[in-house]
């Protein structure tokens, strides 16, 4: 066998022998590295979101062992966070109780959605962003951008996330701001019998998963590029694809089971469901 492959008798008795803990972590920093420049926002990646990329590969390892390797090879981030809440209550609207109660989970899609609003800054003004988040894989189901942040920008980030998944009758959180408040948004709720949720006044934990997810974004994505520098029809480009493509289709997503990214995740589900 040794002839017919081209291989020393040598170099088959070596490949017998157990690799040594160097050679191990040397060819396991080679598939980090792989999983890393596989795309661009990988560098991002954590050592737990390095491991379940590696599991997803069939490749199993402890998160100790990817943690020291990473950290012993320059490979691991930590970016500041810079939380900016804009959105001001209504104090004349009439509320909504808060049905989530910091419940985030979801036994299946279009049951529980979050929303909310932030702001960047661009060369040309400022862009605002509304996006619509599925509690049940973490999937932005709609979005919406533009230069205000009144009530059509939140009715357009619903209506997209609606159309996309033909959803309805799900529970709709956000805070108390007066877009969300406002009887044209509840009218759009109300066409798609939605039950609106809402946080308590001044109570940001409520919709603690939402402000994870613009936070991520801005982490992972805005504070790298210096936003303020380009025109605002850039950063909708670069927010589109970080969001559509890479966030939901791409990124390893620790809360869900094996790491699947929100819409592969959702996919599975619905496959094995049938």
């Amino acid at each position: 066998m040794c002839k017919v492959l081209a291989v020393s008798e040598s170099g088959y008795y070596r490949s017998l022998k157990p690799a040594s803990k160097r050679e191990r972590q040397e060819r396991l920093l080679v598939k980090i590295k792989e999983i890393i420049e596989e795309y661009e926002d990988n560098s991002n990646y954590g050592a737990q979101r390095i491991r379940l990329a590696l599991a997803q590969k069939e490749i199993v390892t402890s998160y100790s062992t990817v943690y020291r390797i990473m950290k012993k090879y320059g490979l691991l981030k930590k970016v500041r966070r810079h939380p900016n809440g804009i959105t001001r209550e209504d104090a004349a609207a009439q509320k909504s109780e808060n049905l989530i109660q910091r419940d985030f989970s979801a036994s299946a899609p279009n049951q529980k959605w979050l929303s909310d609003i932030t702001e960047v800054p661009c060369l040309d003004g400022k862009l605002y962003v509304s996006a619509v988040l599925d509690c049940f894989n973490g999937e932005i189901m709609g979005l919406a951008m533009d230069d205000n942040m009144r009530k059509e920008l939140c009715i357009q980030a619903f209506e997209n996330a609606c159309k996309a998944k033909n959803a309805r009758r799900m529970i709709y959180h956000s805070d108390r701001g007066s877009q969300f408040t406002s009887q044209a948004f509840r009218a759009c709720l109300a066409k798609r019998d939605a039950v609106q949720s809402m946080s308590g006044t001044g109570r940001c934990y409520d919709n603690a998963r939402m402000e994870s997810f613009f936070a991520t974004l801005k982490k992972e994505k805005l504070y790298k590029i210096k936003t303020e520098q380009y025109p605002m029809a850039y950063i909708k480009s670069v927010i589109f694809r970080y969001i559509m493509v890479y966030y939901n289709r791409q990124r390893v997503y620790t809360s869900n089971p094996g790491g699947w990214p929100p819409t592969i995740y959702r996919e599975r589900m619905l496959s094995q469901a049938a």
